[in-house]
């Protein structure tokens, strides 16, 4: 299933504190330098609208979020949405998740690191394009703080149990945990735009 289109944004909307390119990424590596303070840190893999990365933000000032998102366009969209609602704590980087976490960001840095329902890739020759893959699972476990964690969220049987093994075979991540069900106090209140839709 193909992305819907986007609403429109307002051109008047300065989202240069939110929106950033790879260029534009402290070397080395500086959280500090990025969000104005030293704080846990957080990073979204595929933001898409920035759902999760505005309500996680907002509901977590102490931490610091930073999603990356692939496509220029709900990059800008997701950094517009920071934006409006004025998070001091989140930034959104347009790029390839798997090559900055290779070149930016240092072993045992992160609080967390999220990657809600990425694409599944569905045709058996597409596979090998998932996010989630061997060189980026020992990614993302090289860069987890010790008592880090690592959210994984996806609406497809198969890729799940195939990340389970995955996970299992190539690092010493443990899980999965158990995540509670609650119903939506309201329509913001989901983590991400597919659970809302769904």
């Amino acid at each position: 299933m193909g992305r819907r289109a986007l609403k429109r944004i307002k051109a008047d909307i300065d989202i240069s504190a939110h929106f950033k390119l790879p260029a534009d990424l402290p070397t080395p590596w500086n959280p500090a330098a990025l969000f104005g303070r030293e704080a846990p840190l957080e990073i979204e893999v595929g933001s898409g609208k920035g759902l999760f990365l505005s309500a996680a933000a907002a509901c977590q000032p102490e931490s610091d979020f930073l999603g990356i998102e692939i496509s220029h366009r709900y990059a800008r969209y997701a950094a517009t949405r920071l934006a409006q609602r004025g998070l001091a704590n989140a930034r959104l980087v347009h790029g390839d998740a798997l090559e900055l976490f290779s070149r930016y960001v240092p072993t045992a840095t992160l609080a967390a690191v999220h990657t809600y329902f990425p694409d599944p890739w569905w045709k058996a020759r597409h596979k090998k394009r998932r996010v989630l893959n061997e060189v980026f699972l020992r990614d993302i476990e090289r860069v987890l703080r010790p008592g880090g964690a690592f959210h994984f969220w996806t609406d497809v049987e198969e890729y799940f149990r195939t990340t389970l093994a995955l996970v299992a075979e190539v690092t010493g991540l443990v899980g999965p945990f158990a995540v509670s069900e609650k119903p939506a106090e309201h329509d913001l209140d989901y983590r991400t735009h597919f659970e809302r839709r769904t």
